[in-house]
């Protein structure tokens, strides 16, 4: 975790100073969306479709990273649009990952929108899983069904949402297909008319006991983290990374940041 973009320069005024310091205004943002996704799924190409020319490019506070973020209006309701680096996992091997993930758990987005390559998708599906160890409000977005028709790839997108317990939109962002009903659905999602039940990691024998230990240890040391069975998970896992936050104090620090991207 280290010095995460959430935490750099935001950890007594939350996320929302920490954007403003971008050079970006979010006094009339009414929700914020993150895009995550492996590279070459076509992600930035549907934020790119998503917020126009309504956008802000940069690198992220302290990193050489590069960070977009867009405004989009949907139905009246506007969305602050953060695309996340390209990863193929969450579990802090890169600073990319370092980035997705912190900001994921401690920025705390209104939702995030995943997005996958219909002609990958098994090797797609395992950064979905991670995300759904993070968060309930995800929208899977299934791009390039173009070109997984072309290439006789037939995907049932009804079926892959009920077995992942969160909705999934078959997309063409290149063309713009598909991105309004993206958008109506992340909408749903957000305000509660669309629930939903992701799949988790399923756990029994010690390892259930060793959650069930470890798990109202955390909560007790920092009662407002997002998830703690996630960070139980990966100390069990032996992430060396989250266990330094905890001995650090990065996780406090990250926590103290995590006000949400449009509080």
């Amino acid at each position: 975790m280290g010095e995460s973009a959430v935490a750099e320069g935001s950890a007594t005024g939350g996320v929302r100073p920490w954007l403003d310091s971008l050079g970006l205004d979010t006094a009339d943002c009414d929700y914020g969306v993150a895009l995550a996704g492996n590279p070459n799924t076509g992600k930035s190409t549907v934020f790119n479709a998503l917020t126009g020319l309504r956008q802000h490019t940069g690198n992220w506070p302290g990193k050489t990273v590069t960070r977009a973020e867009g405004v989009h209006v949907h139905e009246g309701t506007r969305y602050r649009l953060i695309d996340l680096p390209g990863t193929y996992s969450l579990l802090s091997a890169s600073i990319d990952e370092e980035i997705a993930r912190d900001f994921i758990l401690f920025g705390q987005p209104h939702a995030v929108i995943t997005v996958v390559d219909a002609t990958s998708l098994e090797r797609n599906l395992n950064l979905v899983m991670q995300v759904l160890e993070i968060t309930d409000r995800v929208v899977v977005c299934l791009n390039l069904m173009d070109e997984a028709r072309r290439k006789g790839i037939t995907i049932d997108h009804d079926a892959l949402a009920e077995d992942l317990g969160v909705p999934v939109v078959p997309t063409v962002a290149r063309y713009g297909r598909g991105l309004t009903e993206l958008m109506r659905t992340v909408t749903d999602v957000i305000e509660g008319r669309r629930p939903t039940r992701p799949r988790r990691l399923q756990v029994t024998g010690e390892l259930e006991d060793a959650l069930d230990e470890l798990v109202p240890m955390i909560e007790g040391l920092y009662p407002r983290l997002p998830n703690a069975r996630w960070i139980a998970l990966r100390l069990l896992d032996g992430d060396y990374a989250v266990r330094q936050a905890l001995l650090n104090g990065d996780l406090a620090r990250l926590l103290a940041a995590g006000e949400g991207v449009c509080a």
